[in-house]
């Protein structure tokens, strides 16, 4: 029998499809909430904060940084799928905030693995909280998003689960 890299995911995904209860839920978020955060796979996001699937739209990347396709997605998400606030959450030991900046970045991975990354942009910043600030006024003075949209900032600690509001 030949195996791939993806027949854990796979097989996991028909015992899933099983049992599947949400056919027809609404694609809109039930609970009004845009959601960035970190790709970083030691977040739950649904179960941090209290959400269930369908609740809100999550919006995931390095770092959990407000970048021009989180900023399209959260327009989109304003004005189609009823989110109607955002919470924009960091969190402790991320490694895209213990580097000194891209060129950090690149340099590791061409020593490391010799790819050669410069004509990407990681949005790196070993100023978490100065990171979340700009991030948050990038959402509050966008000119497409509502002006009354409500914006927090808050980290999510890795080591203890818990949300602290920082910004709101």
């Amino acid at each position: 029998m030949t195996t791939n890299a993806f027949d854990d995911v796979i097989g996991a995904n028909a015992e899933y499809a099983r049992d599947f209860a949400l056919a027809g839920l609404r694609p809109a978020a039930a609970r009004g909430l845009g959601l960035v955060t970190c790709m970083d796979s030691r977040i739950d996001p649904l179960a941090a904060l209290g959400l269930e699937v369908g609740d809100a739209k999550i919006l995931r990347n390095p770092g959990g940084r407000v970048t021009d396709d989180v900023l399209t997605a959260l327009v989109l998400s304003a004005y189609l799928l009823e989110v109607g606030r955002v919470l924009v959450m960091p969190h402790t030991k991320c490694k895209m905030a213990s580097v000194s900046g891209d060129d950090e970045v690149h340099e590791l991975i061409r020593r490391e693995h010799g790819v050669d990354t410069r004509s990407m942009e990681f949005h790196t910043d070993d100023d978490q909280m100065g990171a979340l600030r700009h991030d948050l006024e990038r959402v509050r003075h966008h000119p497409l998003l509502p002006k009354d949209l409500p914006v927090a900032g808050a980290l999510y600690d890795v080591d203890t689960g818990r949300v602290e509001l920082v910004d709101a």
